[in-house]
């Protein structure tokens, strides 16, 4: 019996001309203004009544800009993110309704669906995907009644089979139409690693990923410029928020309206809108790039499985303040967790979620817990073992999770920074190794860590 593996294709959109990209900012438009219009009905049903599936008719209110195929999908997903918020409401999560994809004022989110038999892809030498356009579209911009837009594919998408919806949407971070392209293609034609090898991942506070492998490789991703900037956007928003005008009646605001003072609170509720919207948009784009560029490494690497920590009991009992704001609202933890078993699925790599009680305060040498301590990235032990904390951490919850699987000798960690764009290594300089580093050079006879630099 045949089984299907489904995939994602992932990548960029160039409008062939100017007009194309108007064209194509109004299409993305209209479809977030769809969205939210019937989000905004289902949201008022659901505090009213808990009930959210008797709406107004909207495909046809878009069916001239959008078509009816495309005006269909953005219902059909606005129905599936309710779905999901329901079902996560009865296994007891506490989550929000369906959220707006921005707004009129503030600019909406330009994004939209396409239905998978309403798109051609074609690749090669110029890669292209043409979409569907409501009417009234072609009459404004004066394409024929059979034209469709198309658009240059940047890359090469890398899985073929049969193809599912498409998403299109606008990344604001570095200004890029992109698409994602789910396909679904038999097992037999399914990416897998080239062997059965073992990573864990360390989610940390000052480094957001660290990672280690059977193979003895080891991947540090640092977080500290990227929670500074989010750090001084939340300050920024908290300033703003200061200064908006308490509620006052009616009768007062309009006494107040002509000295400028709620004008200015109206702005400054914008600008608290973007700065959010900016916030997010920033910490998601780093987490996407990062998320998919451990997955290549790790699959380069022939791992198999990946064993990520459930911190849910470990962020509540035992971090500081401080470390729960940067993994909560700065890393987003259950977004990453979801970006990773996706991500990881393209590649054949399998995510499993384990415990990973007391791997931060285990030393890797003697296994002493009570008698340990952290100082920034640096950890230190009474039998003399001094490391870096993060990587010492995913050494031991691997070594845990791998069984009898031996975790080889480790080599030199590959250190990782971001730039806005792109997770580049850091070159390693004799000022960065930690003086254990310096005196057992990596390893000591037993297989076991010694030490690795500071970040």
């Amino acid at each position: 019996m045949s089984v299907v593996v489904r995939r994602t294709n992932t990548f960029a959109v160039r409008p062939l001309s100017t007009q194309d990209e108007r064209l194509l900012r109004d299409l993305l438009d209209a479809s977030a203004s769809l969205w939210n219009e019937l989000n905004y009905e289902r949201r008022q049903q659901f505090f009213e009544s808990d009930s959210v599936w008797d709406t107004d008719d909207y495909r046809k209110r878009y069916v001239g800009v959008l078509g009816s195929a495309t005006a269909q999908q953005v219902i059909r997903k606005n129905g599936e993110a309710w779905r999901s918020f329901f079902a996560a409401r009865e296994d007891g999560e506490d989550t929000a309704p369906p959220g707006y994809w921005g707004n009129e004022d503030d600019g909406r989110e330009l994004r939209t669906y396409i239905r998978n038999d309403q798109y051609t892809l074609e690749t090669g030498e110029r890669s292209r995907v043409e979409i569907p356009v409501g009417q009234d579209l072609k009459d404004e911009y004066g394409l024929g009644y059979h034209d469709r837009l198309r658009l240059e594919v940047a890359g090469d998408p890398k899985w073929e089979g049969e193809q599912g919806r498409l998403e299109l949407y606008y990344d604001e971070v570095d200004g890029t139409f992109r698409a994602f392209q789910p396909v679904t293609i038999p097992d037999s034609r399914q990416d897998l690693p080239i062997a059965e090898e073992s990573a864990a991942l360390d989610v940390g506070a000052n480094n957001l990923v660290a990672c280690t492998t059977t193979t003895g490789q080891q991947y540090l991703y640092e977080g500290c410029d990227l929670f500074a900037r989010f750090r001084e956007t939340t300050e920024e928003i908290a300033r703003l928020q200061s200064k908006l005008p308490e509620r006052r009646s009616l009768s007062e605001s309009r006494k107040t309206e002509s000295s400028g003072r709620l004008r200015e609170g109206r702005y400054s509720s914008r600008r608290i809108r973007r700065l959010y919207r900016k916030r997010t948009r920033r910490r998601d784009h780093a987490q996407d790039a990062l998320v998919r560029h451990l997955m290549e490494r790790l699959y380069g690497d022939g791992v198999a499985t990946v064993y990520v920590g459930n911190l849910t009991d470990v962020l509540s009992e035992h971090w500081s303040a401080r470390v729960n704001e940067k993994t909560h609202q700065f890393w987003a933890y259950r977004s990453f967790i979801d970006r990773l078993a996706t991500t990881a699925e393209e590649y054949g790599i399998t995510v499993e979620v384990e415990s990973e009680a007391y791997t931060t305060v285990e030393c890797p040498v003697c296994g002493e817990r009570d008698d340990t301590e952290r100082d920034g990235d640096v950890f230190r032990c009474s039998c003399g073992y001094e490391g870096h904390a993060d990587l010492d951490a995913s050494r031991t919850f691997l070594e845990r999770q791998a069984g009898e699987s031996e975790v080889g000798s480790m080599a030199r960690p590959v250190r990782l920074k971001w730039d806005d764009h792109n997770w580049s290594e850091i070159p390693h300089s004799p000022e960065r190794a930690s003086p254990n580093e310096e005196r057992t050079n990596q390893s000591t006879g037993d297989g076991k860590l010694a030490s690795v630099g500071t970040a």
